[in-house]
């Protein structure tokens, strides 16, 4: 059997619809020169031909293709185009891909400074953000329970509530038409509030959880113009949120972000006991002896302190202490440390009146679920 031979195979010609002439792929030019001559006039004149495949092994006869209205085969196996056209990378390794005549590239700037009006450049789409759908929860409100008039401007988003009591005593607050100055004043929520004339509502409230990473300030607003922790939820919701209790700058993990101030002010107060869990990385292992005095309590200078619990985290890495505690003392943990001798190189809390930072990534927030929030409405911290 002859596989690839020439003579055994029948040479025919082909035809178009239109003009030019096409050949088969076993015969070959005869005029090389005709055919460059063909192709110089061609360039002159503004048309395109496509260059014969790997001349070395693919000779065209008789025929060559004229006209716009050509054929143009794809190369085979193996072969390349002797008139290359625009290249895209990919993944900036070596490895091409040919476009054809009608191709494009990001960076070839033969396509995307091109001279000609009908061509247009190659603009990278841009990604959609993904929004982050709110949820409304329920409130279970007496509209006629009385409420003072400094902490509905405050939950209205308005102001603080010692911010409000300024504002009340200069006379810009209106309840019903008429000004209020008296602190303490009390109002329900069917009544009409105004603030320098402008209606004054309730918002809903916003639940917001955030996994705290390092080198953010634990408050609404900072003197120094230092980040703060409002830059990583401001697409979170339009209603004004603050931060439940703080976090030292270098200090990770768990942070409730809301603005539900009785919620707040429960997460908050000695008296609700709200356990809270740490991981803390130190300079050098912690001494059994150490873990018994911090389980027992040590004195500091605002008084005496304990862990409810303290135990390590790795028997193969003592350094890495887990302690859970119920005091909103201020650095509270960093001090316990330093008191024994420890230098504090990190320090995570990974819980917080029951909300964990699971499968929420440093930096990242999401939103309470229903349940929650329930479970925080009704003390249920543990």
């Amino acid at each position: 059997m002859t596989i690839n031979n020439e003579e055994s195979q029948p040479k025919q010609n082909f035809r178009s619809k239109g003009d030019g002439k096409h050949v088969s792929f076993n015969k070959s030019y005869t005029n090389d020169k005709n055919m460059q001559s063909e192709n110089r006039n061609a360039n002159e004149t503004g048309r395109n031909y496509r260059q014969p495949y790997n001349e070395s092994q693919q000779k065209m006869g008789e025929g060559a293709p004229s006209g716009e209205n050509v054929k143009k085969r794809r190369p085979r196996i193996g072969e390349r185009a002797a008139q290359p056209s625009y290249n895209r990378n990919y993944n900036g390794g070596g490895q091409q891909a040919q476009y054809g005549e009608r191709g494009y590239s990001r960076t070839n700037p033969a396509f995307n400074n091109s001279t000609n009006p009908n061509q247009k450049k190659f603009v990278k789409p841009k990604k959609k953000k993904k929004l982050f759908k709110q949820i409304k929860y329920k409130e279970n409100v007496d509209p006629n329970a009385p409420i003072r008039l400094n902490k509905y401007l405050a939950n209205a988003g308005v102001c603080s509530r010692r911010e409000a009591d300024e504002f009340i005593q200069a006379g810009v607050v209106k309840v019903n038409g008429q000004v209020i100055t008296e602190l303490g004043t009390k109002i329900t929520r069917a009544d009409e509030v105004t603030f320098h004339d402008q209606p004054v509502k309730l918002e809903s409230k916003v639940y917001v959880l955030l996994n705290k990473p390092k080198g953010f300030v634990t408050t609404t607003d900072d003197p120094e113009n230092r980040k703060t922790v409002m830059e990583l939820v401001k697409s979170a919701c339009s209603e004004r949120i603050y931060p439940v209790g703080r976090l030292d700058r270098s200090t990770t993990g768990v942070l409730l972000l809301t603005n539900d101030g009785d919620l707040a002010s429960k997460l908050t107060h000695p008296k609700y006991e709200k356990r809270k869990i740490y991981q803390v990385w130190l300079d050098k292992p912690v001494t059994a002896e150490h873990m018994q005095m911090i389980a027992d309590g040590i004195e500091l200078e605002d008084g005496e302190i304990h862990a409810d619990a303290i135990s390590y985290v790795s028997e193969d890495d003592l350094s890495q202490v887990g302690i859970e505690i119920h005091s909103g003392k201020n650095r509270v943990v960093r001090r316990i440390f330093e008191k024994l001798g420890y230098k504090v190189l990190k320090l995570d809390r990974v819980y917080f009146a029951g909300l964990t930072k699971k499968n929420l990534p440093r930096g990242k927030w999401r939103y309470l679920s229903e349940q929650e929030v329930n479970m925080l409405r009704m003390g249920n911290f543990d």
